[in-house]
């Protein structure tokens, strides 16, 4: 019996790490839909409301990436290597920090969102939240590697075209706008919504480590 035919025996009597992963992708799903929502919104009050209801989408995700580290040190015997569920749930996690910094900043620096860079980048972090989704929820039984796979793909051209929507977006800051402090605050918005993307990536590449391993 090959290791990873032994390893997979023990799969199912580990179901927790599974309902913890998917717990904390259906949660960053609805903070990208949040989020999208955010920026949609023109009333600087109901964004801080939608803000509001991010952080706690974010708040409970810390909660639930806490309890994936506990049951990490309570159990002996994992569905997939220990570091490949550290790295997973830290990626995650460090998604859903990415999505609530961009939330914050657009509210602190009272910055209109009506702007096609954010728009635009947030259009792609809620894309990549779907097929992280999609992913994570693979892994129960690795029995639609194809959709798995195909789901990483999307989230690296997401990721590249999130790169390409900010360096156009600086470009045109850069063109556009007199006020100083105005392509201050837009340029570090597009940068932490470029870093949600790329942390969405992460988090693909972690997924797709654990499939050439165990599937």
């Amino acid at each position: 019996m090959g290791m990873n035919t032994f390893g997979r025996l023990f799969m199912p009597k580990n179901k927790i790490f599974y309902e913890l992963f998917e717990t904390v992708a259906d949660r960053v799903y609805d903070m990208g839909i949040k989020l999208k929502e955010l920026v949609h919104e023109h009333d600087y009050d109901k964004r801080s409301s939608i803000i509001a209801q991010i952080e706690d989408l974010e708040h409970k995700n810390d909660d639930t990436t806490h309890q994936i580290f506990t049951e990490l040190g309570r159990n002996f015997i994992t569905p997939f290597d220990r570091e490949d569920i550290h790295y997973l749930a830290s990626a995650l996690d460090d998604i859903a920090d990415y999505i609530f910094a961009s939330a914050k900043k657009i509210n602190f620096y009272k910055v209109n969102p009506n702007d096609s860079g954010i728009q635009k980048m947030t259009e792609l972090i809620l894309q990549g939240s779907i097929e992280i989704r999609k992913a994570v929820k693979g892994l129960r039984d690795m029995k639609n590697l194809r959709e798995m796979t195909e789901s990483m793909v999307k989230v690296n051209s997401i990721e590249n075209q999130a790169d390409d929507v900010f360096d156009m977006s600086i470009e045109m800051l850069f063109q556009q706008e007199n006020d100083f402090k105005e392509v201050i605050k837009k340029r570090e918005i597009y940068q932490v919504l470029e870093i949600a993307t790329d942390k969405c990536e992460d988090a693909a590449n972690v997924i797709e480590s654990i499939i050439i391993k165990y599937a």
